[in-house]
């Protein structure tokens, strides 16, 4: 049994829970997060909210929309996924991670709870059951949920919110969910009950036409598509601090003028607009009701979400100081996406020099595809994380594209990765960091940033 536990002991029960042991199935493991949560008496009963899932763009989204109902003035709980540095980042109130004692108590009642009755789930099954129980505790009724892989099987999705937002879709975690567009929105979309809400973001064709099938096939469904109902239109306007967006949001609830949108990158407007349809949705709903006007600019101007496009500006490693870029893209797709930020990031640094690279990622990534958005003269660093399935720095040199140009070296984790590419960056050179949010963490600890 579990018996006395602090935080130290859930980190490291986490760590080791890939290992399985007794090599049960992935999908038994799976259907034990419903007995689960009946074994904890239901704690997700009373919760109402949404569901975020999708390839690229779900944790800004949850951002976004997490600041838009606190300024209708509600507590809301959140379960980003995955954490960067710490566990208790999955669990927040108002945006806030909980503390290292709540996360363990709420970790130690779920962890009882799997041991009395002999039921192993997922990681992200103990995730989702760790929020739900501390959401009870601490007595919140509104949720803003992220799904981990997948939608329809991730953990996250048996807690019954009934607003479903799909961000987009791309092709990411083949192994697990399908090697073709169809099928990776059919695992996403198929999250999807009777009588849910669901606001659909920008997907490519055959992806939207699956997302329809699916639809039919439930009843009593209201359904908001971005480019349809859901419009928006962003443009740049002058501030006192430099440049601002402000993005014009259209559902068929409301008329949202002049929200702001902190986060770099054009990709984020889309993001916002989903995030505020989907809390228009819970309105319709009776969820909460329509945030002030003057709260939601603010709390939409006041976001942040680490790790994407996060620009820490004074960084310093050992005798170095320079600007260090940390972007969590973790597919071909969403590098692709970053690629115009990080490249103008480069142009501001107004250096000959190139920006030094810093990459990583799982052992099943599309490494070429990832790299390739990114200018190939552009030295390179290869390391890898302390995640259970990540490449080794020499499998990564060896799928590189032939005859890359740039200087490419390998370190054996963040912290020597980040040394070397200082080295290659130079005094106030900018490095990059991306292609695993393990690695970001990672780089961020190594940094001295606290978790977010």
């Amino acid at each position: 049994m579990i018996g006395w536990v602090d935080y130290q002991r859930c980190t490291h029960l986490l760590a080791t829970m890939h290992e399985n042991p007794g090599k049960i199935p992935r999908a038994v493991r799976q259907a034990n997060v419903s007995k689960l949560l009946e074994a904890l008496g239901r704690p997700e009963r009373d919760l109402r909210g949404m569901l975020v899932v999708g390839t690229n763009g779900k944790g800004s989204t949850c951002a976004f929309a997490v600041a838009a109902v606190a300024a209708a003035g509600v507590r809301v709980g959140s379960m980003p996924s995955p954490h960067l540095q710490e566990p208790r980042e999955r669990i927040r109130i108002d945006g806030n991670p909980v503390t290292p004692a709540e996360y363990t108590a709420a970790f130690a009642e779920v962890w009882g709870a799997m041991e009395r009755h002999d039921l192993p789930v997922l990681s992200q099954g103990v995730f989702a059951a760790s929020a739900a129980v501390h959401f009870r505790r601490a007595g919140v009724g509104l949720a803003v949920a992220e799904a981990s892989i997948g939608g329809s099987r991730a953990a996250a999705a048996e807690l019954g919110l009934d607003v479903k937002v799909v961000t987009g879709v791309g092709l990411d975690h083949t192994r697990l969910l399908g090697d073709s567009l169809a099928e990776i929105t059919r695992a996403k979309v198929e999250a999807v009950r009777d009588g849910d809400h669901v606001v659909l973001g920008r997907l490519a064709p055959e992806a939207a036409d699956t997302a329809q099938e699916i639809c039919k096939e439930r009843s009593g469904l209201s359904v908001w598509r971005m480019g349809h109902e859901i419009r928006y239109a962003a443009r740049t306007v002058p501030a006192a601090d430099g440049p601002m967006t402000l993005v014009d949001v259209v559902t068929p609830r409301a008329v949202h003028r002049d929200l702001p949108c902190p986060l770099p990158g054009t990709h984020q407007h889309h993001n916002l607009a989903a995030a505020v349809a989907a809390v228009d949705a819970l309105v319709e709903r009776g969820h909460i009701r329509p945030p002030d006007g003057g709260q939601l600019r603010a709390r939409l101007a006041a976001t942040r979400w680490p790790g994407r496009l996060e620009l820490v500006p004074g960084a310093c490693l050992d005798g170095w100081s320079g600007r260090v870029l940390l972007e969590g893209a973790t597919n071909p797709q969403g590098v692709a996406t970053v690629a115009p930020e990080i490249l103008r990031q480069a142009e501001a640094d107004g250096r000959s020099a190139p920006p030094a690279l810093v990459f990583a990622a799982m052992d099943d990534k599309d490494f070429p595809g990832m790299l390739a958005p990114l200018p190939s003269h552009w030295p390179l660093v290869l390391t890898r994380t302390d995640s259970h399935g990540a490449a080794a720095p020499a499998a990564l040199h060896r799928r590189l594209a032939p005859g890359r140009p740039g200087p490419c070296l390998t370190a054996e984790d963040a912290p020597s990765a980040l040394r070397r590419a200082a080295e290659l960056a130079g005094p106030g050179g900018l490095i990059v960091v991306f292609g695993s949010l393990r690695l970001i963490g990672e780089s961020r600890t190594a940094l001295g940033l606290p978790p977010a």
